[in-house]
């Protein structure tokens, strides 16, 4: 029983690990000109990533294999995904003006690495701090839902960069789950409806763009409500 614990226990982190390798099969579509193969590709790392730690959870994966840290694994997976990947497509796309794109490729790098060393990256009530590093999704919306200028483009990536080290609180909706379950159904949903996006492109569905504008609304209500509105709440009792 316990060797099938620990078997178990590794095909968790095997499967935390597999995030590289669909980021291995995202830069190859880039460099195909595949960009929504690409994304879609890093859309089956955010579905890992968002249900890795829930499976470790349930089958107590630190306590069966102590020896191998899945945080460390999940790190460099992360990165790889949500970071290097997509500054890769933004350096090979059109997504900002040719001159910058190396520039803003490292840009998203540096301050992605930077946010993952600081400390206390999760507060104390399980939410991010600052806004976490998702350059996928930045990238997703930015080339795939608003379809908009490289100008624009530019200074919404710069955006978001800032807000890595600005003092809001995101919602973490796997590390709320029980609390809170409605981000991380949400979330799910979200990833659906992108993955349709992506199949169909380069056409264009207005429900499903609304939709997805409307789940971008939704989790900067979220933010807004944990970093203010809560808050403010808790003070006043």
């Amino acid at each position: 029983m316990m060797l099938f614990k620990k078997f178990t226990a590794l095909l968790v982190h095997l499967y935390t690990a597999s995030g590289g390798v669909f980021a291995l099969l995202s830069l190859l579509a880039i460099d195909s000109s595949q960009y929504a193969l690409a994304m879609a590709w890093l859309m089956v790392c955010f579905f890992i990533d968002g249900t890795d730690g829930v499976l470790a959870r349930k089958f107590k994966v630190s306590e069966y294999l102590p020896e191998i840290d899945g945080k460390s694994i999940d790190y460099v997976i992360d990165f790889l995904t949500y970071a290097f990947v997509p500054a890769y497509f933004v350096f090979q796309s059109d997504l900002v003006p040719e001159n910058l794109r190396m520039t803003t490729a490292i840009f998203i790098i540096y301050t992605s690495a930077i946010y993952y060393g600081k400390q206390g990256m999760v507060s104390q009530k399980k939410q991010f701090k600052g806004f976490p590093v998702l350059w996928n999704l930045v990238v997703l919306y930015t080339f795939f839902i608003f379809q908009s200028g490289q100008v624009f483009n530019l200074f919404f990536i710069a955006f978001f960069g800032l807000l890595h080290f600005a003092p809001i609180e995101v919602s973490y909706p796997s590390k709320n789950l029980k609390r809170n379950p409605v981000p991380f159904i949400v979330g799910i949903a979200m990833l659906l409806l992108f993955i349709i996006i992506l199949y169909i492109y380069p056409e264009r569905n207005q429900y499903l763009i609304f939709a997805a504008l409307a789940a971008f609304a939704y989790f900067i209500y979220l933010t807004i409500y944990y970093t203010w509105i809560k808050k403010r709440s808790e003070l006043g009792k």
